[in-house]
């Protein structure tokens, strides 16, 4: 086995998680326990010194960044078609993956863990309220993502199965419920990640990280 995927549990590296699952890869998957400040030990550091998962290793081969691991996976695993071919297909499929990871992505951040910009804690408590606002308005361009594709034929965001886009669309909806935000209120973009957590791949993903899809509570 020369393939290890760190991962965190509810994280980001889900997706290269769910991608190995979904090709047959054989891996080793090492789960990092955030919480317990696992991505800052040593032992981490010397495999990833910016702290941060999700870490592919192949072989003496380290790779970082999640845009990174997913190229990487796609070009390893050809047949799993998980990255249009088409110029144009392509450049559109890469043009959502970085706004997911650019833009919805750092504004989660800013609910999770706002501390990381700045040590007033009234300050903080301002960035995360607004930032909770932003965050329900990029779930709305993400359903009208999911809107546009079934308007144009296609079941899944990215080809003709499901891929990298729409776990990471599970992904930050379901980060979304845990900033308070109602999955029920966005109806066609919660109708597709739950059908994106039933495939078989994905949800062998969500069992190893013991995740629950919703963790909306209301007020």
């Amino acid at each position: 086995m020369t393939l290890k995927l760190y991962y965190a549990s509810g994280a980001c590296s889900f997706v290269p998680h769910s991608m190995l699952e979904m090709a047959g890869a054989t891996f080793e998957p090492v789960a990092v326990k955030l919480h317990r400040n696992e991505q800052n030990s040593p032992e981490y550091k010397a495999i990833n010194p910016r702290g941060q998962v999700p870490v592919l290793v192949d072989g003496g081969e380290v790779i970082t960044q999640i845009m990174a691991i997913i190229a990487y996976i796609d070009a390893k695993f050809p047949e799993a078609t998980f990255i249009p071919k088409d110029p144009l297909a392509r450049g559109r499929f890469v043009e959502v993956l970085a706004w997911m990871n650019n833009t919805v992505h750092p504004t989660f951040t800013h609910i999770f863990m706002p501390h990381k910009f700045t040590g007033d804690e009234a300050a903080q408590a301002a960035i995360k309220t607004h930032a909770v606002g932003q965050y329900r308005t990029l779930m709305g361009e993400l359903q009208d993502l999911v809107k546009k594709a079934h308007a144009e034929g296609r079941d899944w965001l990215g080809g003709v199965h499901c891929g990298p886009l729409d776990t990471y669309a599970l992904t930050l909806l379901r980060w979304g419920t845990i900033a308070g935000i109602n999955p029920e209120d966005f109806p066609e973009l919660w109708a597709h990640v739950q059908r994106t957590a039933q495939v078989p791949a994905v949800a062998r993903a969500m069992e190893r990280e013991k995740l629950q899809l919703s963790l909306y509570k209301p007020a």
